[in-house]
């Protein structure tokens, strides 16, 4: 089965072709799909035809999608009653699932969601200590995000020999979580309620204390929608160092520059403190990877952050980890864990969970 997978981003929607293999057979990568008028969009399908089913990213599953779902009948209202736990990224799915189906009517539609994968976490550690009609009543909990990027980084890594006992993932990118896997199954993760939680990330700010959110607003005086705004778009490396390119941040760090050697600092401190975090979930860590564009090309990260973890057992090989291409093995000899840089494959993800689910 041929898998045309649709990612919609804010910016560009990504299109991929899947074949049996995994491998990419066509691509396209177009403006925002509300840019597009449904005559180009039809054109570019036609485009990277054939392929038998359709499988679209969604962020957010809630609590009742917790596996990929054909979209037919009440599936796709269902969806968009969840806009209001991820305002920004549900319409922009939404908007392409809609797009698409019209452009090629007839072929099964899967949902394949970035929190499904960590609806195994255990109670413990999805729960939030919050009064129990906010969690019961309004689903205040912890979902978990880059579920896609997690279950495929996981699973890669356990076929290039990785022990699948205790996985940490570190999908490092413009956003950034962790996960803690133990035998394909995810029992942790930074990223809670929002995208927010968790990691310095290029724009978003990662954990920050709620007080200090609720002061913002009580005390200086600045709306929701301004510190929303805030949180999202102009905090992590960019409110650090004024930019959330990590390679120009890297390349200032080393120079000299103060901010950017802050932003750095702080980057890798709450990088380190979390998996070390993760590894406490597990009881152990077998096998470390990092996957996302800054985990795979970022050689100077995965130092930082390997380096700062003997007292785990890693230790990594330099000359292997400032040339690594992925898939690649960084281990140095005598590292207790396994260090891995996977590409990721969200792609191979979505296109595994439509043939389960149509076939």
């Amino acid at each position: 089965m041929r898998v045309l997978v649709v990612n919609a981003g804010s910016s560009t929607l990504k299109l991929r072709v899947v074949d049996d293999g995994d491998e990419v057979v066509a691509r396209a990568d177009l403006p925002a799909v509300e840019q597009i008028p449904p005559a180009d969009l039809a054109r570019e399908l036609d485009g990277l035809a054939p392929y038998d089913a359709v499988g679209h990213r969604v962020v957010h599953g809630g609590r009742e999608f917790q596996q990929p779902v054909l979209v037919e009948g009440p599936v796709r209202d269902r969806i968009a009653a969840l806009t209001p736990l991820a305002p920004l990224h549900q319409p922009r799915s939404l908007a392409a699932l809609d797009a698409v189906g019209r452009a090629v009517p007839g072929l099964p539609a899967v949902a394949c969601f970035d929190t499904a994968f960590h609806a195994t976490l255990p109670p413990e550690a999805s729960v939030y200590a919050l009064p129990r009609e906010w969690r019961e009543d309004l689903g205040v909990r912890r979902y978990g995000f880059h579920g896609l990027s997690h279950a495929y980084a996981s699973r890669r890594a356990v076929a290039m020999g990785g022990d699948p006992r205790h996985v940490v993932v570190c999908h490092l990118g413009a956003g950034a979580s962790l996960c803690a896997v133990r035998d394909g199954r995810s029992v942790d993760t930074t990223m809670g309620f929002t995208p927010l939680e968790g990691l310095v990330m290029a724009t978003r700010s990662g954990t920050v204390d709620p007080g200090a959110v609720l002061w913002l607003v009580t005390h200086a005086g600045l709306g929701a929608e301004d510190v929303t705004d805030a949180l999202e778009h102009r905090s992590g490396l960019l409110g650090l160092a004024g930019t959330a390119d990590m390679r120009e941040i890297v390349t200032r760090a080393e120079s000299g520059d103060g901010e950017a050697g802050l932003a750095l600092g702080a980057y890798l401190h709450r990088l380190r403190a979390e998996i070390a975090a993760m590894v406490a979930s597990l009881g152990g860590l077998d096998t470390l990877v990092f996957t996302g564009g800054v985990g795979e090309n970022a050689p100077a990260i995965r130092a930082g952050a390997a380096g700062g973890l003997h007292h785990l057992g890693v230790a990594y090989d330099h000359e292997a980890n400032a040339t690594a291409v992925p898939d690649a093995d960084i281990t140095a000899p005598g590292s207790h864990a396994r260090v891995l840089v996977i590409a990721a494959r969200e792609d191979v993800e979505i296109a595994r969970g439509v043939r389960q689910t149509v076939t």
